[in-house]
C-alpha cells in the first residue's frame, strides 16, 4: 500500500512522457523516413506510397460512414484510384483521364447502394484522389519538383508536432471542446507559429541553394501562404474529429500505432493538399 507521503514524493510524469507519446513518436519517425526516402527517389515509388495512402484512407471512410457492401465498394474505389494514378504516371491525355474518372464514378455509383451511400462513396473517392494524386503530381512537375511536397510536409508536420507539444505542455482554454476536447488555443497558436517558421525557413534554404524558382517569391507571401496552410491543416484535423464524432468512432482505423488510421494521420495534410492542388491547376493553366 502506498502512503500519501510516498505518493507525494513520487516523480510526476510530464505531459510528454508515457507509452502513448513514445509509440506516437516512433510511428511518426518510421512514417517520415519512408515518405522522405520516396520523396527523394520520386517516380513510381513516391506515387505508390500516396496511392496506398489514398486507398487505405478511402477504405477507412467507407467503413466508418457505413457504406455497403464494404468490400466491393473498397475494391472498386481502389481500382479507380489505381487507374487515375497510372494516368498521372504515364502522362495520359485529357480524354483518357476523363474516361478513367468517369468509369470509376459510374462503377462506384452502381455498387454503393442507395442515394445517401452513393454520395458518401463519391466524397470518399474524391478525397482519396486528392491524397493519391496531388503529392506525386507536384513532385513530377518540372517547375515545382521536390520542393512542393517538401514544403507541404514542413508546414503540416511542424504544425502538428508543435501544436501537440505546446498543447500538452501549457494547456489552457480549449479550442473547440465540443469537437476535440484535447485541443487548446496554446497548441493551435504554437502550431501556427511553427508552420509559418518551417514553411518560410524551407523557402529561404531553397533560395540559397537554387532548388526551385518558386523560392523567388517574396517572403511575406511565403509567410502568409504558410500561415494559411497551417490553419487549413488544423481545420482539417478538426473537421475529421467532427466526422468521427458524428459516426461515433474514436479513430478512423488502427493501421498506425499511436495515431489511429491513415485518415487520422493525413486529415490536416489533406486540407493542404487541396490548396496545393488548386495551385497546381492554376500553375499548369498559366504555362499553356
Amino acid at each position: 500500500m502506498v502512503s500519501p507521503g510516498d505518493a507525494a514524493s513520487a516523480p510526476r510524469r510530464g505531459p510528454l512522457s508515457g507509452r502513448e507519446f513514445q509509440l506516437r513518436t516512433a510511428s511518426a519517425i518510421v512514417l517520415a523516413t519512408i515518405v522522405l526516402t520516396t520523396l527523394f527517389v520520386g517516380g513510381w515509388a513516391f506515387a505508390a506510397i500516396w496511392l496506398i495512402a489514398g486507398i487505405v484512407a478511402a477504405g477507412e471512410w467507407i467503413a466508418i460512414s457505413r457504406i455497403t457492401p464494404v468490400r466491393i465498394v473498397v475494391a472498386v474505389t481502389a481500382l479507380s484510384l489505381t487507374g487515375l494514378a497510372l494516368c498521372l504516371r504515364l502522362d495520359a491525355s485529357l480524354p483518357i483521364w476523363l474516361a478513367v474518372a468517369a468509369a470509376g464514378l459510374i462503377a462506384i455509383l452502381v455498387v454503393a447502394g442507395d442515394k445517401a451511400r452513393r454520395g458518401r462513396a463519391i466524397v470518399g473517392f474524391g478525397s482519396a484522389a486528392v491524397l493519391a494524386l496531388v503529392p506525386p503530381a507536384l513532385r513530377d512537375d518540372s517547375g515545382i519538383g521536390i520542393f512542393g511536397p517538401a514544403w507541404m510536409f514542413a508546414v503540416v508536420w511542424s504544425t502538428d508536432i508543435v501544436a501537440y507539444i505546446t498543447g500538452r505542455t501549457f494547456g489552457g482554454p480549449k479550442l473547440m471542446p465540443s469537437v476535440s476536447p484535447k485541443k487548446t488555443w496554446s497548441g493551435s497558436l504554437g502550431g501556427l507559429a511553427a508552420g509559418v517558421a518551417a514553411g518560410t525557413g524551407l523557402v529561404i534554404a531553397a533560395r540559397s541553394q537554387g532548388w526551385t524558382t518558386l523560392a523567388d517569391a517574396p517572403l511575406v507571401v511565403v509567410a502568409v501562404t504558410s500561415a494559411v496552410a497551417s490553419i487549413l491543416s488544423q481545420a482539417g484535423d478538426l473537421a475529421e474529429s467532427a466526422l468521427k464524432r458524428h459516426y461515433g468512432v474514436k479513430d478512423s482505423g488502427r493501421s498506425i500505432p499511436g495515431h489511429g488510421g491513415v485518415m487520422d494521420r493525413l486529415d490536416g495534410f489533406f486540407a493542404v493538399a487541396v490548396l496545393a492542388g488548386l495551385y497546381l491547376i492554376a500553375h499548369r493553366l498559366a504555362v499553356l
